[in-house]
């Protein structure tokens, strides 16, 4: 078992350069995986996370719905915006400047096989770090990702999470709200739910700008705490 993962900051990238960088390194495990299977080898396979900006974007999970996005292409190219139809989990969703993007590409063998496990330790992880900042959030049953006001006419989620994985490797991840213009999600039914907001930890926090780099250092912190891994540079 490898427990120790390579943290990449990708810096800002162009959300399909990061989708085909994820999947080299997503097959390059698993036909690691594949190669010690057939020739009885017990070479060991590595473990990144890889933290990431995207220029405006909106991807659409596998399950979504094309119609949970409000705008033409007209409008997409006049908003400077970018959509994908991806293989993760999850419905439609935006990424932009002022979001933290987690791309988790661990083999789970070398911590757990529990994909449901997996959801809830990286919400955890985000949960843990908003709680440094004093907000109160948690899980909305049913509702993958991390919530504010939970219960209440006033929920709000400020992280988004979907996943994939397959030989037990995983892929994509999850969306932190940090500094995001949240008026880009006025073109989307985010996740493909109706009538619930969607919120940002400058705004919850109540002011023009959260240290990124500061948020990330907690997520990373939280993340090799929880998963019991070294994290390496």
């Amino acid at each position: 078992m490898n427990k120790t993962v390579q943290l990449r900051d990708l810096g800002s990238l162009d959300y399909k350069a990061a989708w085909e960088y994820q999947e080299e390194l997503f097959k390059s495990v698993v036909d690691l995986k594949i190669k010690n299977r057939r020739e009885e080898t017990a070479i060991p396979t590595p473990n990144y996370l890889l933290l990431v900006e995207h220029p405006h974007v909106y991807t659409l999970g596998k399950s979504g719905d094309l119609e949970n996005l409000l705008l033409s292409e007209k409008q997409l190219e006049a908003k400077g915006a970018t959509f994908y139809k991806i293989n993760r989990g999850g419905d439609i969703t935006y990424h932009g400047p002022g979001q933290i993007v987690g791309y988790p590409i661990l083999d789970l063998e070398n911590f757990f096989t529990d994909i449901h496990k997996y959801l809830r330790l990286l919400e955890e992880s985000i949960i843990l770090t908003l709680q440094e900042y004093g907000l109160e959030c948690g899980r909305s049953e049913g509702e993958t990702g991390v919530w504010l006001g939970v219960g209440t006419p006033f929920a709000r989620k400020i992280c988004a999470m979907g996943v994939r994985a397959s030989r037990w490797v995983t892929m994509h991840g999850f969306a932190l709200n940090v500094n995001v213009d949240l008026g880009y999600f006025d073109n989307i039914i985010p996740c493909g739910i109706r009538g619930k907001a969607v919120t940002s930890l400058n705004v919850e926090l109540n002011v023009d700008n959260v240290d990124e780099q500061e948020v990330k250092n907690k997520i990373v912190k939280h993340f090799s705490n929880l998963f019991e891994c070294e994290m390496h540079k």
